[in-house]
């Protein structure tokens, strides 16, 4: 058995299906070990980044090792960006990066690169096996590392080393998951009951660190009648059946999340590294309880920081809080929730005007989707329509790139998803930025044969970044965006392709995209000027909006803030009558 065949042996017996990637010389031997053991899929694709953003949307819903493969200097470089994604996003990804000949490496040879140095920054494991009989231990570690520390791990492999004769030695422990059970010391919880107990207005926010608590985490809500915000990657695992649920804050959400922690004169934080400082109160106590001590008091100042699991340690703080609490603070809340859910879902309404709104499009998709789809969303304005839109119910699941933010995630992350279970309905929201910035992979949904369906919000623009702009009182520049008809693309790669401009044009071509075996496209033709406030305007937001709308004005381009206007200002007259 040589090196290739060992690295094959051992992720089959760690229970991997797959592995994401594009051949090249360099990793001519691993391929060919994939081939003739025949029990891995060989998942190609046309740009390692996609693959590397696929293998992250595949860990993303097993919660298990995924695998990507490339070859040296160029190749894995791609990974870069999948890889980083992986690795905030906290999914176990394993990258085997090809190098070039062993005795070559340190001459400025052909394609030359430092992989081992380069993928640091984003692994949690990153290691160059120089012989032989580095390869079962670097390999174990590199797995166990990346399932146990949930993040990537990097093996750096010169082609010839995967010729070599594999060492000899006896087989370890399957590499999975283990189970454990983190709490924090008795004294911490006290202390943390101390605060809760003695605060009037308690509200929490929970992020993505509550998945799997959802009773326990209710229960806290009702003890504490405190009403529930939800940072983005919190939604999928909180927002439903929940009567305490008060919608999101941040820069995707509305404003009763805002308020909810804004009223609050205590506020529990639990399983969230929500990063955007001037959303949190000022005036509040905090606790706060995450998996990881480093998180603690990194975006506001607590008074009680408590290293634990979410449900385990809901579970041992319940008893130590008072009851009989009053449940004002928890009744305003929800009741400025509704109000404010009102006024959004009545903005994603059909007014027969063209283009489309995108609110209108969002609320569409989440009523002709499946139960448990899978739904994965562009970073830019399809976040904003995703978090406000997509009702999440404990089957269906929410992916996207919401920590590191890239451009271009939501087709590649669908690959890994739907690859998964073919079976299973995966949507992918994108942008028309993000869908042409990784055009070449539609061809990896042929390839594979993986039925995705792809909603293309297309208003020829980076549109969020234009709202940026916009709030910083910027002209916009740079932003136009000439586009194909993506319906056709779709078509000449042999995706059936709908372009819908009209309510009922749109409602049609869901209904027969979502119903069909197949993938799919569809590119609706949204407005361009469709403002995504955020809950609270600052004042500096105020004056660059203002200070946008004069410069728009000099610059002879009055006609977009007529068009800006009439998209938002009048259409939300109308609606409130």
């Amino acid at each position: 058995m040589n090196i290739a065949e060992l690295i094959v042996k051992t992720l089959r017996r760690a229970g991997v299906e797959r592995v994401w990637g594009l051949p090249g010389d360099s990793l001519n031997a691993f391929t060919d070990a994939l081939r003739r053991d025949g029990t891995l899929e060989w998942m190609h694709v046309r740009h390692e980044e996609s693959a590397a953003f696929a293998a992250a949307g595949e860990a993303a819903i097993t919660g298990g090792l995924a695998v990507v493969a490339g070859s040296c200097g160029p190749g894995s470089l791609h990974f870069i960006n999948g890889l980083y994604d992986a690795q905030r996003s906290r999914v176990p990804v394993l990258a085997i990066a090809s190098h070039i000949p062993s005795a070559e490496i340190g001459s400025g040879y052909f394609q030359e690169t430092h992989p081992q140095e380069q993928f640091r920054e984003c692994s949690v494991y990153s290691e160059l096996v120089g012989s032989p009989e580095q390869m079962p231990w670097v390999l174990e570690t590199a797995m166990r590392t990346a399932i146990e520390k949930q993040g990537v791990a990097v093996v750096v492999v010169p082609g010839d080393v995967f010729f070599e004769k594999a060492p000899e030695r006896r087989a370890s422990a399957p590499i999975v998951a283990t189970r454990t059970h983190v709490l924090p010391a008795d004294d911490g919880l006290a202390a943390a009951a101390e605060v809760l107990n003695g605060a009037e207005n308690v509200t929490i926010l929970a992020g993505a660190g509550v998945a799997g608590a959802h009773a326990d985490v209710l229960a806290l809500a009702e003890r504490l009648q405190a009403p529930i915000v939800h940072a983005f990657r919190g939604k999928e695992w909180i927002e439903y059946d929940n009567p305490y649920d008060v919608g999101m804050t941040g820069l995707l959400g509305f404003s009763s999340g805002y308020r909810a922690m804004e009223h609050c004169d205590a506020l529990l934080l639990l399983g969230t590294d929500f990063p955007y400082r001037q959303f949190y109160p000022s005036h509040a106590k905090v606790v706060q309880v995450d998996i990881r001590g480093e998180q603690l008091g990194r975006r506001t100042p607590i008074d009680v920081g408590l290293v634990g699991d979410a449900g385990d340690t809901a579970r041992a703080l319940l008893p130590l809080l008072r009851e009989g609490r009053d449940d004002r603070h928890l009744r305003r809340s929800v009741e400025h929730y509704q109000h404010a859910r009102k006024g959004l879902d009545e903005l994603a309404n059909d007014d027969g005007r063209q283009p489309l709104h995108p609110q209108f499009v969002a609320r569409l998709i989440d009523e002709h989707a499946a139960d448990d789809a899978v739904f994965t969303a562009d970073v830019g304005t399809p976040v904003i329509w995703a978090a406000r839109y997509l009702h999440m119910n404990g089957r269906r699941r929410l992916i996207g790139s919401f920590t590191h933010g890239s451009m271009a995630n939501a087709m590649p992350q669908a690959l890994g998803a739907q690859a998964v279970d073919r079976d299973r309905q995966v949507i992918a929201l994108a942008g028309d930025g993000g869908i042409a910035m990784l055009l070449g992979d539609l061809l990896s949904i042929r390839q594979n044969d993986l039925p995705i369906k792809i909603v293309v919000f297309d208003n020829s623009a980076l549109d969020f970044v234009e709202v940026e702009m916009k709030a910083a009182g910027i002209v916009n520049a740079g932003t136009d965006l000439k586009n194909p008809d993506f319906a056709e693309v779709a078509r000449a790669i042999g995706i059936p392709g709908y372009r819908v401009t009209t309510g009922e044009e749109l409602r049609h071509a869901l209904a027969e995209a979502f119903d069909s075996p197949g993938p799919a496209l569809i590119s609706a033709v949204v407005a361009r000027q469709e403002l995504a406030i955020p809950p609270a305007i600052t004042v500096a937001q105020a004056k660059g909006f203002a200070l946008f709308a004069l410069r728009t004005l000099l610059s002879g381009r009055g006609d977009e803030l007529i068009d800006l206007a009439d998209t938002n200002v009048l259409r939300r007259l109308l609606h409130r009558g």
